[in-house]
Protein backbone atom coordinates (compact mmCIF):
# COMPACT_ATOMS: atom_id res chain seq x y z
CA UNK A 1 0.00 0.00 0.00
CA UNK A 2 1.39 3.58 -0.87
CA UNK A 3 0.65 6.30 1.10
CA UNK A 4 -1.61 7.67 -1.59
CA UNK A 5 -3.76 4.00 -1.19
CA UNK A 6 -3.46 4.48 2.17
CA UNK A 7 -5.20 8.39 1.95
CA UNK A 8 -7.82 7.19 -0.50
CA UNK A 9 -8.95 4.47 1.52
CA UNK A 10 -9.20 6.15 4.84
CA UNK A 11 -11.05 9.41 2.93
CA UNK A 12 -8.92 11.53 3.33
CA UNK A 13 -6.83 14.56 1.31
CA UNK A 14 -3.46 13.36 -0.22
CA UNK A 15 -3.08 16.25 -2.20
CA UNK A 16 -3.83 19.00 0.05
CA UNK A 17 -1.31 17.62 3.34
CA UNK A 18 1.83 16.36 0.68
CA UNK A 19 1.09 20.49 -0.26
CA UNK A 20 1.54 21.86 3.13
CA UNK A 21 4.22 19.39 4.44
CA UNK A 22 5.88 19.54 0.70
CA UNK A 23 7.28 15.62 1.37
CA UNK A 24 5.91 12.74 1.31
CA UNK A 25 8.06 11.18 3.90
CA UNK A 26 7.19 13.91 6.19
CA UNK A 27 3.74 13.32 5.83
CA UNK A 28 4.03 9.79 6.36
CA UNK A 29 5.52 10.33 9.43
CA UNK A 30 3.10 12.29 10.77
CA UNK A 31 0.10 10.07 9.73
CA UNK A 32 1.59 7.18 11.33
CA UNK A 33 1.99 8.93 14.45
CA UNK A 34 -1.24 9.50 14.74
CA UNK A 35 -1.39 5.85 15.58
CA UNK A 36 -0.68 6.69 19.25
CA UNK A 37 -2.83 10.12 19.61
CA UNK A 38 -4.57 9.76 22.63
CA UNK A 39 -7.47 12.56 21.75
CA UNK A 40 -10.12 9.64 20.75
CA UNK A 41 -9.32 7.62 23.84
CA UNK A 42 -9.36 11.34 25.61
CA UNK A 43 -12.98 11.48 24.65
CA UNK A 44 -14.11 8.17 24.82
CA UNK A 45 -13.63 8.80 28.83
CA UNK A 46 -14.87 11.76 28.96
CA UNK A 47 -18.07 10.72 27.32
CA UNK A 48 -18.31 8.28 29.83
CA UNK A 49 -17.67 10.28 32.66
CA UNK A 50 -20.44 13.00 31.35
CA UNK A 51 -17.70 15.36 31.41
CA UNK A 52 -18.66 17.98 28.55
CA UNK A 53 -15.66 20.31 29.11
CA UNK A 54 -13.42 17.45 28.45
CA UNK A 55 -14.77 15.35 26.30
CA UNK A 56 -15.13 19.04 24.13
CA UNK A 57 -11.47 19.31 24.47
CA UNK A 58 -10.65 15.83 23.57
CA UNK A 59 -12.94 16.42 20.38
CA UNK A 60 -11.12 19.59 19.14
CA UNK A 61 -7.71 18.59 19.53
CA UNK A 62 -8.82 15.43 17.86
CA UNK A 63 -10.74 18.01 14.91
CA UNK A 64 -7.47 19.54 14.31
CA UNK A 65 -5.39 17.06 14.25
CA UNK A 66 -7.50 14.70 11.61
CA UNK A 67 -7.72 18.39 9.45
CA UNK A 68 -4.23 18.88 9.74
CA UNK A 69 -3.33 15.30 8.32
CA UNK A 70 -5.57 15.42 5.56
CA UNK A 71 -8.38 13.03 7.23
CA UNK A 72 -11.21 14.55 5.89
CA UNK A 73 -13.30 11.50 7.03
CA UNK A 74 -12.56 12.10 10.56
CA UNK A 75 -12.28 15.65 10.64
CA UNK A 76 -16.03 16.00 9.57
CA UNK A 77 -17.29 13.38 11.98
CA UNK A 78 -14.89 15.59 14.67
CA UNK A 79 -16.26 18.87 13.41
CA UNK A 80 -19.95 17.36 14.00
CA UNK A 81 -18.95 16.35 17.91
CA UNK A 82 -16.96 19.62 18.80
CA UNK A 83 -19.81 21.92 17.76
CA UNK A 84 -22.10 19.85 19.52
CA UNK A 85 -19.76 19.42 22.53
CA UNK A 86 -19.15 23.32 22.25
CA UNK A 87 -22.71 23.90 23.77
CA UNK A 88 -22.50 20.95 26.11
CA UNK A 89 -24.77 18.48 24.61
CA UNK A 90 -23.51 15.60 25.99
CA UNK A 91 -26.15 13.17 25.65
CA UNK A 92 -26.25 14.00 21.94
CA UNK A 93 -22.30 13.84 21.44
CA UNK A 94 -22.85 10.51 22.73
CA UNK A 95 -25.57 9.56 19.97
CA UNK A 96 -22.20 10.60 17.53
CA UNK A 97 -19.88 8.54 19.00
CA UNK A 98 -20.82 5.09 16.84
CA UNK A 99 -20.24 6.62 13.49
CA UNK A 100 -17.25 8.39 14.71
CA UNK A 101 -16.20 5.74 16.51
CA UNK A 102 -16.20 3.94 13.44
CA UNK A 103 -14.27 6.18 11.10
CA UNK A 104 -11.47 6.72 13.55
CA UNK A 105 -10.67 3.04 13.46
CA UNK A 106 -11.01 2.80 9.65
CA UNK A 107 -8.26 5.60 9.86
CA UNK A 108 -6.57 3.68 12.25
CA UNK A 109 -6.75 0.37 10.37
CA UNK A 110 -5.24 1.79 7.51
CA UNK A 111 -2.87 3.58 9.19
CA UNK A 112 -1.53 0.70 10.65
CA UNK A 113 -1.46 -1.17 7.44
CA UNK A 114 0.44 1.55 5.82
CA UNK A 115 3.09 1.46 8.81
CA UNK A 116 2.96 -2.35 8.64
CA UNK A 117 3.94 -2.59 5.04
CA UNK A 118 6.54 -0.36 6.14
CA UNK A 119 8.49 -1.83 7.72
CA UNK A 120 7.84 -5.15 5.77
CA UNK A 121 7.93 -4.30 2.54
CA UNK A 122 7.23 -7.26 0.03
Amino acid sequence: MTLKDCYAQLEGDYEDVLFRLKLEERVQKFAIRFIADRSFADLQKALQENNAEEAFRAAHTLKGTAQNLGFTALYEEAYDMTETLRVRKIEEAKTLRPQMEECYKRTVQALKLLESEQKNPQ
